[in-house]
């Protein structure tokens, strides 16, 4: 698709190893692979998909999730016109870290609050100690009201890179909240 009617900067955001390199892969077409390495700084990739028969080019940035990456990661949150906030539903942790993903996104896209996802990723190896989902989706629900009056609302998903489960439906929920935005005029592009 080489004329897109959208150019959507979309940020990947969470924890360290929460597997938002994987979920990125198996949205373009790349599968899945078991080992994990680590993304150093940030790595960036453009797909090409369609939202509503309109051709949409998502530039998606990968953002190193380890602390030590803080303060080159601000740079490449600038012009993001939406988040994919990722946890490992397996690490209670990374889920509670979001909250800190979030300002960090917000505070340094340049426009202030944007619209998110919470994707809740490795689905399939979630157990008794896992994020429970309406814990998730209560905090969804709350960061709403604190965005309603931009005009969107914030989801949560559970993914699955390993199977595929919402991958898909994440990227094309956060495409359509960007792209209504846009035509809406509650967005701009610079």
């Amino acid at each position: 698709m080489a004329d897109s009617n959208f150019f959507l900067k979309v940020a990947l955001c969470g924890d360290g190893a929460v597997g938002k390199t994987s979920l990125r892969n198996r949205f373009m077409g790349r599968g899945f692979r078991e080992e994990h390495l680590m993304t150093i700084g940030a790595d960036f990739a453009t797909y090409d998909s369609e939202i509503d028969n309109q051709k949409i080019t998502y530039q998606i940035w990968d953002l190193a999730g380890q602390d030590t990456f803080r303060t080159v990661r601000a740079r490449f949150f600038r012009g993001a016109m939406g988040g994919l906030m990722v946890y490992d539903v397996t690490r209670p942790q990374s889920f509670k870290n979001i909250t800190r993903w979030i300002e960090e996104l917000w505070r340094n896209s340049g426009r202030g609050v944007i619209p998110i996802i919470l994707l809740g990723n490795k689905a399939d190896l979630r157990d008794s100690d896992s994020v429970a989902i309406e814990q998730a989706e209560r905090y969804a629900q709350a960061l709403t009201q604190k965005t309603k009056d931009r005009g969107f609302v914030v989801h949560h998903m559970e993914t699955s890179a390993k199977t595929g489960l919402n991958v898909e439906d994440a990227f094309l929920q956060i495409g359509k909240q960007i792209k209504t935005g846009l035509e809406e005029g509650r967005m701009k592009l610079n």
